[in-house]
């Protein structure tokens, strides 16, 4: 097998290395593949009671009346998340995108928003207006005040308590760390905060942000009260088949509100064409339970791999999984790209490409996006990427399979090992 991998340039030494690493996490990856199973029967279970059929796979076209492949797609996202709707569509071009629906559907002029886990992902921040830009919630009039957290990553209670007042509407929460080095939220830790923040106010909505969260634990935050659960199709849930799409999986009413901002008021969701999606649709939401525990061990191996290197990682090695997401403080810009540039060697298309910082739309600064992707941007595909900002980390995630993304994690360690910017632990 070393053989093998020395044929992508992964010496013998970091082979034999790596292979060390993971004898230790061999009980670790068995709680993982249970969870998987627990997850693969409920998406199972909710596509048996849906009757899911063959004629769901017929897409339509033109306005795309009487679309029943994808009303029952909607109703085993439903089933599967346990909410009352959803909306699963192709014209959600990405989670910031689905974010903004359920955001711009649910939020009026004179309403405030508040983030209580500090401020929100870098593309959302021209959506709220925290950056100006046009039709930004802040140019319909729409507030917004956030409450940091704790140093230690806890919840400001007191300080959430303050922030909810007369006119705070919603509530959004973003399970994943974004590009922030501060711990993802388990769906738990997201239930409490639900149940606190609707306790100060009680008919005040929760959006949490669920992406890169999907089928990581046993429930998702919509078991424990969200009003909405949020995601991008081409991550966790599209199983790496979805070519394109969001969900907004709630309360009738929040979902109703959103397929009226998606298409237009008095259309909602009688309306969207599926094109010749809807295959890749259903079968990517069946396979994403088992290619979601996939990028779970790559992300547990490479916590373990650069901890042991001596890079801050976050989360550890040993610290549960609450999303697939790997943060590796890296320190220089060279480390930065280094590591990009071994995701991308790892890659099946493009892998002669190197990847190179350049401005990004949304962001604040340049971003370098390692990622050899049969669909563009999806992210449970095997992608690294990172502000060129300090600390500079890099964000691992994705791989289709463990085995593919355990080669491209020890292939990011081999461009750092090759240019003297990391060095193995003596024997």
């Amino acid at each position: 097998m070393s053989n093998l991998y020395s044929d992508f340039g992964v010496s013998d030494a970091l082979y034999a290395y790596g292979e060390g690493l993971l004898a230790g996490l061999r009980e670790r990856f068995a709680r993982i593949d249970a969870v998987a199973e627990a997850n693969q029967a409920k998406v199972l279970l909710a596509m048996q009671r849906n009757r899911v059929d063959a004629a769901c796979f017929h897409g339509s076209t033109g306005y795309g009346y009487d679309d029943a492949g994808r009303d029952t797609l909607e109703r085993v996202y439903a089933d599967t998340f346990h909410t009352e709707a959803a909306l699963v569509r192709p014209q959600l071009v990405c989670g910031t995108h689905a974010l903004a629906v359920a955001l711009s559907a649910n939020l009026r002029p004179g309403d405030e928003l508040l983030s209580p886990v500090g401020k929100p992902y870098d593309t959302l921040e021209e959506v709220i207006g925290i950056r100006p830009s046009p039709c930004s919630l802040a140019e319909y009039g729409v507030g917004y005040r956030q409450v940091d957290l704790l140093p230690d990553g806890g919840f400001d209670w007191e300080g959430i308590r303050a922030a909810i007042g007369s006119r705070t509407k919603l509530v959004t929460i973003q399970r994943s760390k974004g590009y922030a080095l501060r711990p993802t939220l388990s769906v738990a830790r997201i239930g409490e905060l639900i149940a606190f923040c609707k306790s100060v106010k009680r008919d005040v909505l929760v959006m949490v942000d669920n992406c890169y969260g999907e089928f990581v634990e046993l429930r998702e935050p919509s078991d424990l009260g969200a009003d909405m659960v949020v995601g991008s199709l081409i991550k966790n849930p599209g199983g790496g088949l979805a070519p394109i799409g969001g969900y907004i999986c709630g309360t009738k009413t929040c979902v109703d509100r959103c397929a009226y901002r998606l298409s237009a008021p008095g259309l909602g969701q009688e309306v969207g064409a599926s094109l010749d999606v809807k295959t890749s649709l259903y079968q990517g939401f069946f396979l994403a339970p088992v290619t979601v525990a996939g990028a779970l061990k790559g992300a547990v191996f490479a916590a373990r791999l650069y901890e042991s290197l001596g890079f801050p990682v976050l989360p550890n090695g040993t610290e549960s999984r609450h999303d697939i997401i790997q943060a590796v403080e890296l320190g220089t810009p060279e480390g930065l790209i280094a590591f990009c540039a071994g995701i991308q060697a790892a890659a099946p298309v493009d892998s002669y490409v190197r990847p190179v910082p350049a401005p990004m739309p949304g962001y604040d600064s340049e971003v370098i996006m390692a990622a050899g992707a049969f669909v563009q941007g999806s992210s449970i595909e095997l992608s690294a990427d990172g502000p060129l900002r300090a600390p500079y980390s890099v964000y691992f995630q994705g791989g289709l399979t463990w085995y593919h993304a355990k080669l491209g994690i020890l292939l990011s360690a081999q461009k750092l090992l090759d240019a003297g910017l990391t060095a193995l632990p003596e024997a």
